[in-house]
């Protein structure tokens, strides 16, 4: 006797994170429309955003059946200052100024940079893409150049290969070098296949040495080159594929940080 066949099992999440996830807006945006009553599903209105609804299910917003949006994928040299967020409750400056009149479709951050640190920051509405590039497993390894206010000796950066606990997090450079330096000041070029918060700065901190400037410049083997600051442009489809592939690395010298 033929057993019965599988039935896939269908995947459930609230509506807010099924539109997010679809690329359509930020999960914020996604739950004011749904309070609004503008989101129907199976012909229903939803006015709860965790309201539980299949991966695959027709959404309709405004009356008109939701469709996948083109995919955008693009690179911002973030300047100092800037808040990696859609909005700041402080009311301060972020990155979206610099996409003003742009015509982009909603983008979201991949990854962060903090307010104080500038460089190569991507931004797409594909978050199964960004979700691969961002994971500890599958993402590239990220280089940065580093303006400290001192000299950093040859046990210091062993000490930032080796690894360090701060406040109950273990934090590790894949590798240290000095660029350049400068009367009592120096750049380090920093290379990390980690991702934790503010990272570099916490473990510069943990051998009393301060930051003064922090600049991302690749993000495996995308560099962030002669990118204007504060100016952005698209990825191409190498790029977009590179940066999602599994033994994507960092590139070292990536860029050079005046």
């Amino acid at each position: 006797m033929s057993k019965p066949p599988v039935r896939p099992q269908v995947i459930r999440h609230g509506l807010a994170r099924v539109l997010s996830k679809r690329g359509i807006c930020s999960r914020t945006e996604a739950s004011r429309w749904i309070a609004a009553g503008r989101v129907t599903v199976g012909g229903r209105t939803i006015r709860d955003p965790e309201h539980p609804t299949a991966d695959t299910a027709v959404v309709v917003i405004d009356g008109a059946p939701l469709s996948a949006p083109e995919r955008v994928y693009i690179a911002l040299n973030k300047p100092r200052g800037l808040v990696t967020s859609v909005t700041d409750e402080r009311g301060r400056d972020t990155i979206y100024r610099c996409l003003d009149g742009a015509g982009l479709p909603w983008m979201a951050p991949v990854g962060r940079l903090d307010k104080a640190s500038e460089g190569l920051l991507l931004l797409c509405n594909d978050p199964a893409w960004a979700d691969r590039v961002t994971s500890p497993e599958t993402g590239p390894g990220k280089v940065y150049h580093v303006q400290v206010d001192g000299v950093p000796d040859a046990a210091a950066m062993a000490a930032m290969v080796r690894g360090i606990s701060v406040d109950g997090d273990f934090l590790r450079a894949s590798s240290v070098q000095v660029l350049r330096i400068g009367g009592t000041n120096a750049w380090l070029e920093v290379a990390l296949d980690q991702g934790r918060n503010r990272q570099i700065r916490r473990l510069l901190a943990a051998l009393d040495i301060n930051v003064l400037r922090l600049v991302r410049v690749a993000i495996g083997a995308l560099a962030l080159g002669e990118l204007p600051k504060g100016q952005w442009r698209r990825l191409d489809d190498h790029e977009v594929r590179a940066l999602a592939a599994v033994d994507a690395q960092p590139t070292a010298r990536a860029n050079s940080t005046s």
